[in-house]
């Protein structure tokens, strides 16, 4: 059973890191590179497995418009927290990692892969390595069918946090924006392994394209 100080944290951190999170977005008024390709898979009733890395995390949630998510988050305390944070912007979560509930959590994205919702997985969580994509979500994609899609965030003043994934906290009016890659679907004719490397290349140049954008208009990423 959570502490006093837990519960209270609970109760009352993520009403506030989401007001804080709503304010941060608004004021950076961020652009969006490559919308039309989700926007094309939407528009023609399809659904996607979204995957961003954890340092990039925190203002995703007031980005998504394409109705009902379910976003893969750890039974951690820190999980919790986070879960806690998004339902404030209408997503919901599925509970479990590779250290805790992981399988069930597994089972469950699977099957909700079957509905008409978007999945949202950060293939480096809970713990690293930072920018290494793990294998639970290119084994969804196989087994679902889905596209996995990139999607980044960069942005031009904020704080790293001394934590393994060096955490991203955006300073409000500076410069940002979303990267949305190509959609990435399972080859039967390719291993796991090759469909693997292919999301990480994927991955890593959506993430540098965000940063290039803001090169392009004389900012520099954080």
């Amino acid at each position: 059973m959570p502490s006093f100080g837990d519960r209270i944290l609970l109760s009352t951190a993520p009403w506030l890191a989401a007001k804080l999170i709503k304010f941060i977005y608004l004021v950076l008024k961020p652009v969006t590179v490559g919308e039309e390709r989700l926007n094309l898979i939407w528009s023609e009733g399809q659904h996607v497995i979204i995957a961003t890395w954890h340092d990039q995390l925190l203002l995703i949630s007031p980005r998504y418009e394409g109705g009902a998510a379910k976003v893969l988050i750890s039974k951690s305390k820190d999980g919790e927290l986070i879960a806690r944070v998004i339902s404030y912007f209408g997503l919901e979560t599925v509970r479990g990692s590779s250290n805790r509930g992981g399988r069930a959590a597994f089972r469950e994205l699977v099957q909700l892969s079957k509905e008409p919702c978007t999945l949202g997985i950060t293939p480096d969580g809970p713990t690293g390595p930072r920018h290494r994509l793990k294998e639970g979500v290119v084994q969804l994609a196989r087994l679902s069918g889905r596209p996995i899609v990139p999607l980044a965030f960069a942005c031009s003043h904020g704080h790293r946090f001394q934590s393994w994934d060096r955490f991203l906290l955006p300073y409000p009016w500076g410069k940002a924006v979303y990267a949305v890659g190509e959609p990435l679907y399972y080859d039967k004719n390719e291993t796991i392994e090759d469909f693997q490397s292919r999301v990480q290349e994927a991955m890593d140049a959506n993430t540098r394209c965000a940063g290039e954008y803001l090169n392009q208009h004389d900012l520099s990423a954080v």
